[in-house]
């Protein structure tokens, strides 16, 4: 019998295994490359751009874009994709989708393309652009009144007079202060225009030094900016990376609260201060580092235990036995069946999300008349309504009996009817004032917006009634309370009633 060496056999058999090894990972290492494919267009991009802007290439090097090709994310289960093809889309599936994907795709259309080490390009990528693969996405998003954010705003006269009384430069003439026609249009995209969005245009060609040597780019107009209603140089509104940042595009970041605090955080809009002290709020905060906010779909109870405004608003969320409890929606209000702030009363949600076709009796494009009247032919019905709290119920019954959901709805209803009341006490007080010509207004063709009891009047709706109501509406009452809500709004009322006993006396 020949003697083994049991040194050489473990050389051996060590030996064996390396290379047995080696060959089976051979093909689960050629997988994970066809599954990160680049395209050459966009490899030449990150050759230079990874000294140019790193930070940039690090963020999409994390996202989802650069790991999957549009052929696996197709392949993916019906509820974990996140994918919408339709029958326009023209690029290759067998590639990642990179630099060149997104800022080569649609150039013919964009104003703002231009040519670039070879290649014609355009700065500004549009959810036109992004609809090549999120196409149902870009179709609701066109539904919201998210998307007319900038149109809704600028091309209402009664809000344009609002936004002017805020940002128009004030000049004291030793009597009287008087409001500038002329506004800075740089300082209206610092102020309501940073979230409503502006109009980028393009208003010429630059040459710059840059790390590569001299280059020539486009000079844009009204950039930067990210505002959800933004007019882009293709003509498409919105801008997708108002939730999902460039370029990591994040499903993570648009699920939490502090990307919807960009604009909804200020006493127009308290949304985020509200949801921080409520009970949704506070679990949030204090479990949030156990969550999975990259799940897709959306567990409840698994990978997330308190809603936020994305479970609420947007999120595909699915019970523990995988079955979807609400479908994922980039229409933010079709969960909605109250419009709640923005506006003089709280009502029914307008049909179309382009508000400036409303007029009520007096002409003015409003949803309800100054008294509180709602214009019912601009706004959805109630059986509209119930189908979209329907929806909304179905998100609060995975935590909460039908009692509780009832409730709280009861209670919601009541304080909308409150504030309202609230509200038109506030207006008849005005409507003497202008009546009395205490204060000039729309009859002596002047802004309703632009004098003391005005100011006062806009805090009671704009402020305190919206406070209210948002304190109602995400279960956070004691902001509704002192914070800025009830106090706020009965302390108003009572100065804007002796404000007027005086104007009239001192007439």
């Amino acid at each position: 019998m020949q003697k083994i060496n049991i040194k050489t056999a473990c050389l051996a058999f060590a030996t064996f295994a390396i290379s047995s090894t080696a060959i089976l990972l051979i093909p689960f290492q050629m997988e994970a490359y066809a599954e990160k494919q680049i395209s050459s267009k966009t490899e030449i991009c990150l050759s230079c751009h990874r000294k140019a802007t790193p930070g940039i290439v690090k963020d999409w090097q994390k996202s989802q874009h650069s790991k999957l090709t549009v052929e696996k994310a197709l392949e993916k289960k019906e509820l974990s994709k996140q994918v919408s093809i339709d029958k326009s889309y023209k690029g290759t599936t067998t590639a990642v989708i990179g630099c060149a994907e997104c800022h080569m795709l649609n150039t013919g259309q964009h104003k703002d393309s231009f040519k670039h080490n070879g290649f014609t390009i355009n700065i500004v990528v549009s959810p036109h652009d992004c609809a090549q693969c999120h196409s149902i996405e870009n179709s609701e998003y066109q539904k919201n009144i998210m998307s007319k954010a900038y149109h809704n705003l600028n091309s209402n006269p009664v809000f344009e007079s609002l936004m002017d009384s805020v940002n128009a430069h004030q000049s004291f003439d030793g009597r009287k202060v008087s409001y500038e026609d002329k506004i800075d249009p740089v300082i209206e995209e610092d102020s309501c225009n940073h979230c409503h969005g502006t109009i980028v245009k393009v208003v010429g060609m630059e040459d710059r030094m840059t790390s590569m040597g001299k280059m020539s780019f486009p000079v844009l107009e009204g950039w930067p900016n990210q505002g959800v209603g933004r007019i882009n140089p293709n003509g498409s509104e919105g801008s997708c990376t108002s939730c999902h940042p460039r370029h990591s595009f994040a499903i993570e970041i648009a699920r939490k609260p502090a990307t919807c605090s960009q604009c909804h955080k200020g006493p127009d809009v308290p949304a985020y201060k509200v949801y921080s002290v409520s009970k949704h709020g506070n679990i949030y905060n204090s479990m949030k580092k156990k969550w999975d906010f990259g799940a897709v779909p959306w567990t409840v109870g698994r990978d997330f235990t308190s809603p936020t405004c994305a479970v609420c608003h947007m999120s595909l969320i699915t019970d523990n036995d995988g079955k979807a409890i609400n479908q994922r929606s980039h229409q933010m209000n079709d969960r909605l069946p109250w419009r709640i702030f923005g506006v003089i009363y709280a009502h029914a949600h307008p049909k179309s999300p382009d508000t400036t076709i409303i007029k009520n009796k007096a002409g003015l494009p409003l949803p309800t008349e100054l008294t509180g009247e709602p214009v019912n032919e601009y706004l959805i019905d109630k059986k509209e309504q119930a189908e979209r709290w329907d929806n909304m119920s179905k998100i609060c019954s995975a935590c909460h009996g039908q009692s509780w959901i009832d409730g709280y709805h009861e209670r919601f209803l009541k304080v909308l009817e409150a504030t309202n009341d609230m509200t038109l006490t506030s207006t008849q007080i005005m409507i003497k004032a202008w009546e009395e010509g205490a204060v000039k207004g729309l009859e002596q063709e002047d802004s309703i917006f632009n004098e003391a009891m005005e100011k006062m009047w806009v805090q009671n709706w704009l402020f305190y009634a919206n406070s209210t109501r948002f304190a109602s509406a995400m279960s956070g009452a004691d902001y509704g309370v002192f914070a800025n809500g009830r106090w706020y709004q009965s302390l108003n009322i009572q100065k804007l009633s002796d404000y007027l006993d005086f104007k009239l006396e001192i007439k």
